[in-house]
């Protein structure tokens, strides 16, 4: 196979798999902490895919996790995970669900094992988030934009 020929293969690889933001707050402490009653946890994911340079793109996929007892907040846990993936040669058809749905399959676990980690560390009992299907959440984002279209 010639330079040439490697050149044009389509090409995804994993560059690097890392944590880029990290924050936790007990702003209630140590008062809270003393408050009976059932938490209520509420869980926001959010991704985003940055074009770093010619063939090399950064997907982050953050989650806030919040909860409250009594209406008070008893924590709250932001993390960013990222990964830098190279994805060279693919059709434009194609480029986007591997930004939307492989490269966030990808960087989720290590994003859910940070807020899991994290919130142990502050000593509760760790939030699992639960699994993600990324392809239905970019199914409904193209539904979302067509009907937005319409």
């Amino acid at each position: 196979m010639s330079e040439q020929d490697t050149n044009t293969q389509p090409a995804f690889s994993i560059q690097r798999i890392y944590l880029k933001d990290l924050s936790v707050e007990l702003p209630n402490a140590p008062k809270i902490l003393l408050e009976q009653g059932n938490p209520q946890v509420d869980i926001q994911l959010n991704i985003h895919a940055e074009n770093v340079v010619e063939g090399l793109y950064e997907v982050a996929v953050s989650a806030t996790v919040t909860t409250k007892v009594n209406d008070k907040v008893l924590f709250l846990v932001e993390a960013k995970q990222a990964g830098l993936f190279e994805i060279r040669n693919i059709p434009d058809d194609q480029l986007q669900p591997i930004i939307a749905i492989a490269c966030p399959q990808i960087v989720y676990p290590y994003l859910r094992a940070t807020v899991a980690d994290t919130i142990n560390r502050t000593g509760f009992p760790p939030v699992h988030l639960t699994e993600v299907n990324f392809q239905a959440m970019y199914q409904a984002q193209l539904d979302q934009a067509a009907a937005g279209n319409a």
